[in-house]
């Protein structure tokens, strides 16, 4: 397995794609087409996810006329599944790039798609059938639960008794969970609740709130998305709760990059998880399609923790996640 050195950004600069990409593109005239299928904006990673597939489509059709860009959202997984079932009917497709909404609904669909020659690039949600993807782009999850943790059970000295919310049913999530658990499991820590609330930000909300009634004393809360963590702290906050020490997301949100700057006690780090992935997975697929040889295997960014020391370097103030 191959892992990229983590950056805030996309794994590799768009410019350093570009480059790749001119080297043979005299070499490949003949149109290309790539189907870009991901989720819809519905919350605030997927709206990143959005915005950085669009700015490859541009500047991937500005630059190589030979590739057509054919981009796709949806706003649940069947309905995915049916956008993908239309693209793979109208057109011939040389490539994919998908974000599964799920994994499970969307393996076997992939899968169909990839027995007509169709180069397949997964990103972040890993399909249940790792052998349906040629390439593999996303964060190291495991780590991203495990780096929490560890820094947790140290702040909480091994000992306590603490909430989760996890996010959408998806190999992703189950990683993220594993990481943290593992970790936890070692300690005197006790996990009293673990439910789903979709990644999403009044969800989460209703869940804490459901879990604040539950639960008269909680040490900490780990909600596995910063788009959860804002909800949960909106719940902390709206009830008045001064038991919980920390309250800790993940994946890199301005909104939760600048607590960390502050030095917020209650949110005082972080885990990256840049959206911007999907832009470096677009190029590394086109790029066999002008003189390049196709980029296989798997690209995973590390999790470091981001703290006030280091946050400036994962805080972009423009970006839209």
């Amino acid at each position: 397995m191959k892992s990229l050195q983590p950056r805030a950004g996309i794994l590799l600069t768009s410019a350093a794609f570009v480059l790749a990409l001119s080297f043979g593109a005299t070499q490949a005239q003949e149109k290309k087409t790539i189907a870009v299928s991901i989720p819809a904006a519905t919350h605030g990673w997927t709206g990143g996810v959005v915005y950085h597939a669009e700015q490859a489509e541009k500047e991937i059709e500005a630059a190589f006329p030979n590739i057509d860009v054919v981009l796709s959202t949806a706003s649940s997984a069947p309905a995915q599944v049916s956008s993908l079932e239309d693209l793979a009917a109208t057109r011939k497709l040389d490539a994919l790039v998908i974000l599964p909404f799920t994994s499970e609904e969307l393996t076997s669909p992939v899968e169909q798609i990839k027995q007509n020659g169709t180069f397949i690039s997964v990103v972040d949600r890993g399909l249940t059938d790792p052998s349906v993807q040629d390439l593999y782009v996303a964060g190291d999850n495991i780590a991203v639960g495990a780096n929490t943790a560890r820094w947790l059970v140290d702040k909480l000295g091994g000992e306590g008794e603490i909430v989760v919310l996890r996010g959408i049913p998806t190999v992703i999530d189950d990683e993220r969970i594993k990481g943290f658990s593992d970790v936890i499991a070692q300690t005197k820590i006790k996990i009293l609740d673990i439910q789903y609330a979709n990644w999403n930000q009044d969800e989460a909300f209703k869940l804490m709130q459901d879990y604040l009634a539950k639960y008269p004393k909680i040490d900490a809360v780990w909600a596995n998305d910063d788009d959860m963590l804002l909800g949960v702290l909106e719940a902390i906050d709206s009830a008045g709760r001064k038991d919980i020490k920390y309250a800790l997301g993940g994946n890199g949100m301005k909104q939760v990059i600048e607590k960390v700057k502050a030095g917020d006690e209650r949110t005082p780090i972080s885990t990256p998880y840049p959206p911007s992935m999907i832009k470096s997975a677009i190029y590394m697929t086109a790029s066999q399609f002008n003189g390049q040889a196709p980029m296989r295997g798997s690209f995973l960014l590390g999790a470091p923790l981001i703290t006030p020391d280091n946050a400036d370097q994962f805080y972009f103030p423009d970006s839209p996640f």
